[in-house]
């Protein structure tokens, strides 16, 4: 077995593949377009008209599937960290506030009140949304000296 991909529902395909290609820096990879059977037995969903499009970056690979019908389901609030299933995606940053603003001006939901700073691990946290409340995690942390 080997590891395949992630896949994110979006409400807006447009909206969310430039939020994860310019925002992010993931890489447009492929494109899928489907529709009734066999993928509405697969997904268990009816009917369906799904367009989904593959996006790579260092060596992950997600999709964002944007279903046309039977709709998407949901309000868009970030998901409760203790919810059963996936929960976030994690990225490392060199500079946690320039991320934070680029982000921001792509759309993303800044979550302030979730912004750590761990000065023995010398590391700064914080989550953000994207434009669906898909939670992401960005981590920036600093090497240690280690001079004698």
């Amino acid at each position: 077995m080997r590891v395949s991909h992630l896949g994110i529902c979006v409400s807006d395909l447009e909206r969310s593949l430039a939020f994860y290609r310019d925002a992010l820096g993931f890489a447009v990879e492929s494109e899928l377009a489907v529709e009734g059977e066999p993928s509405e037995t697969l997904l268990r969903l009816s009917p369906v008209r799904l367009r989904a499009v593959y996006l790579v970056r260092d060596g992950l690979r997600i999709e964002l599937l944007h279903y046309a019908a039977p709709g998407c389901v949901g309000d868009g609030s970030p998901r409760a960290m203790n919810a059963l299933g996936l929960t976030h995606l994690s990225l490392r940053v060199d500079e946690i506030d320039a991320s934070v603003a680029r982000l921001a001006a792509h759309g993303a939901r800044v979550l302030r009140d979730t912004r750590i700073e761990n000065a023995s691990l010398r590391a700064k946290a914080v989550f953000v949304t994207d434009p669906d409340g898909t939670l992401i995690e960005l981590v920036e942390t600093k090497p240690r000296d280690t001079r004698p």
